[in-house]
């Protein structure tokens, strides 16, 4: 049981940090990003686990974090209010080729890093931009003006 309580508090607290750093940091993993995470993993389950590495503790840690994301995806898909804390929600960061910086600096992102994404979409300017929106995947979307 012991195991059990120790995996929802890493759940719970894995779900609170990836709140806290943000959706555009964990869209755009750098080497060291993925390295940082996996050595967080390796304390999270040196935590969960301690000195038990019995077949029974690792089914139980892994079967607690499987119920609590399911459970989460569960009460997002159920209950509404949640879905903003579970899920995130999408941030206009741009409005009809204006950007809106208090919302590019909640996201700690810059006017470079837009560009650079409109690039990539094939647009060549944010003033050819209706709207630019940081999506809960971390992804942004353009929609381009009518012309």
């Amino acid at each position: 049981m012991d195991v059990a309580l120790r995996a929802i508090v890493a759940f719970l607290f894995i779900l609170l940090i990836t709140r806290v750093v943000g959706r555009r940091e964990l869209s755009s993993l750098e080497p060291f990003d993925v390295i940082l995470l996996v050595v967080m993993g390796d304390l999270i389950q040196q935590g969960v686990t301690q000195a038990d590495t019995s077949t029974t503790g690792i089914m139980i840690a892994v079967g607690v974090f499987a119920l609590m994301a399911v459970g989460t995806s569960y009460a997002s898909f159920r209950f509404k209010r949640l879905r903003p804390v579970l899920d995130g929600e999408p941030v206009i960061l741009l409005q009809d080729g204006k950007l809106i910086e208090r919302n590019l600096r909640n996201e700690r992102m810059t006017v470079e890093e837009v560009a650079q994404e409109a690039r990539l979409q094939q647009i060549g300017s944010l003033d050819q931009v209706a709207w630019a929106v940081l999506e809960a995947t971390g992804q942004i979307s353009f929609i381009p003006k009518s012309r």
